[in-house]
């Protein structure tokens, strides 16, 4: 989802990058400089996309970041049309990261 929002920010102009992250507790070992520079401390116009719960993403996405997943329980269908039907699209995702970016750049 990431990549192909990404993607689709791309052919609009709008520069971003995807950061993958498996383990929050692997990337909190790291060297703050090393952090800082996955996950820079200016950039403010941040979205996360968790095919799970978006508990514990604000952390990263901070206060003017926005975070995309499931939070509810009861859904089953094909991996497809859950997302679709739940908002997890590069669509989207990409529709997302426009808004957050607007509201860092004060629009």
């Amino acid at each position: 989802m990431a990549l192909a929002a990404r993607k689709l920010l791309g052919g609009e102009g709008v520069r971003a990058r995807v950061v993958s992250m498996p383990c929050w507790e692997r990337f909190e070992e790291q060297p703050e400089g090393y952090r800082d520079a996955v996950l820079p401390p200016k950039v403010a116009a941040r979205v996360s996309v968790e095919a799970g719960a978006t508990f514990g993403w604000e952390r990263y996405v901070g206060r003017r970041g926005a975070s995309i997943g499931i939070d509810r329980f009861g859904a089953s269908a094909p991996a497809d049309r859950i997302f679709r039907e739940l908002g997890i699209t590069p669509e989207a995702v990409r529709d997302r990261a426009k808004s957050v970016l607007g509201k860092a750049q004060g629009g």
